[in-house]
Order: structure tokens, then sequence, then C-alpha cells
């Protein structure tokens, strides 16, 4: 098994010996044994923290390389007019504690979450127009993960996501 141990941050996909693409739920996770996308058998060692990101490198103890990839998932997408209509939109479904990809494109501005009938309905009351599609979901990383001290933070953070997934069925 070849052992990931330490983050490194973005790099080229010509800089890796292989891939790892993971769903937004395990790249949440420092410890995890997983296949890489080339059949190998790989092993999570990282200190908790942030969210592997999309294009992030990990050094094995080999010092082989190991670039991830976030997965397509299924996600909703919600669309409102821009200014006050999306900022509320962000708002209600940020107070719900989950996890949300907020972004911009040819269309305008919009809010990205997993798929979940009671964000869709709050989004649909708020005027949103919704669109199921399947991307990778790369939500915002939160204001603390910033600061000097972003690994109790963001673990905290991961936490919050837990809570929005029993939360969210409790209703």
């Amino acid at each position: 098994m070849l052992k990931l141990t330490e983050r490194l941050g973005p790099i080229e996909a010509s800089q890796a010996s292989d891939t790892l693409t993971l769903p937004y739920e395990l790249r949440i996770r420092g410890r995890l044994k997983a296949m890489s996308d080339a059949g190998r058998e790989l092993g999570l060692f990282l200190d908790r923290g942030p969210v592997l990101q999309d294009g992030e490198g990990l050094r094995a103890e080999s010092g082989e390389l190991v670039r991830i990839q976030a997965a397509v998932e299924p996600v909703v997408t919600a669309r409102i007019a821009a200014g006050l209509p999306l900022a509320r939109l962000a708002y209600h479904l940020g107070n719900r504690h989950v996890q949300l990809a907020l972004g911009e494109d040819e269309e305008g501005g919009f809010v990205r979450f997993p798929p979940d009938h009671v964000l869709e309905e709050l989004a649909t009351l708020l005027g949103a127009t919704l669109v199921h599609h399947q991307v990778p979901f790369d939500p915002e990383s939160g204001a603390y993960s910033q600061v000097g001290h972003s690994h109790g933070h963001d673990h905290t953070h991961g936490q919050d996501h837990s809570h929005a997934h029993e939360h969210d069925h409790a209703h």
C-alpha cells in the first residue's frame, strides 16, 4: 500500500504518478484506504485539516506524488437574481449548517448543494430555479480556514456537516 502522508497544495497533473478521485464526503477525511485511479491501493495518513481540493498533491513516504481529483457527484444548483435575492438564498441555506458551493458562470451567480428535499423546497420558496445535475462538488471552506488556526476550525466544520445530515433528516 502506498502511504500518503503529506499535503502539498496544488500541483500540475504532470508532476503526479497517479490520481485519486474522491467525492466530497471522502475528501474531508484525513484517514482513508482507497484505490487510486490506476488501481493501486492507497492509504491516507494526513493530519486533520482542510478539505482535500481538486488538483491538490499528496506525497507518499516513498516520495511519489498523487494528485486529488474531485469526483463528479449529484448536486443541486440554485439560481436566483443577483444582489439581495442571491444573498438571502445563500444566507438561509447557510443558516441550515450545510456545505454550500458559491459560484458564478455565464448564467450568473449560483448556490450549489447536495440533493436534499428540504433545502430544495426552501430554495424554491425563496424564488430560486433549481437544476439537478452531476459535477464535482467543491464547497466553500469557511472563513476560519483563511487564518492560522485552520486545522481546529475545519475539524469543527466537518462536525457541522455531520450535524446537518442528522438535522435535515429530522425535518
